[in-house]
């Protein structure tokens, strides 16, 4: 699990291999990131929009950015977390994400709230020799 914590809120990162949807043998890995968002601040927040940059084993980057995440834009009270699971298809067979959530306070004033940067790796296999 990959954390950080900005203004009191704490974003937990859990990166998987999805073995089933990836395909090598066409250049295609995939992996799924379960990511929990905790409040411990003592306001009310409201994710707004996502920045997300992700880099394959060769550097090629891409970002992706847009409002909410899952179509939800879940509103945190102080105690509260969300937790929801996306995914991310790579055409090398490890990368990194990293990114930002871009938060609404209940004043109405926005800030950022960090993503740890997180590796997509295979899972380690065990060999048998002969």
């Amino acid at each position: 699990m990959y954390t950080a914590t900005t203004r009191a809120i704490t974003v937990s990162v859990t990166p998987s291999y999805l073995d089933d949807q990836s395909a090598p043998e066409d250049g295609r890995w995939v992996w799924a990131y379960t990511v929990e968002i905790a409040n411990g601040s003592p306001d009310v927040v409201q994710l707004r929009s996502r920045y997300w940059h992700i880099t394959d084993a060769n550097g090629h980057v891409e970002e992706v950015s847009g409002p909410g995440v899952v179509g939800e834009q879940p509103t945190l009270s102080p105690g509260d977390s969300y937790t929801y699971t996306s995914g991310c298809p790579l055409t090398t067979p490890s990368g990194f994400m990293r990114g930002h959530y871009r938060m609404q306070a209940a004043d109405g004033s926005f800030f950022e709230v960090e993503i740890p940067a997180f590796s997509l790796d295979l899972p380690v296999r065990s060999r048998v020799l002969n």
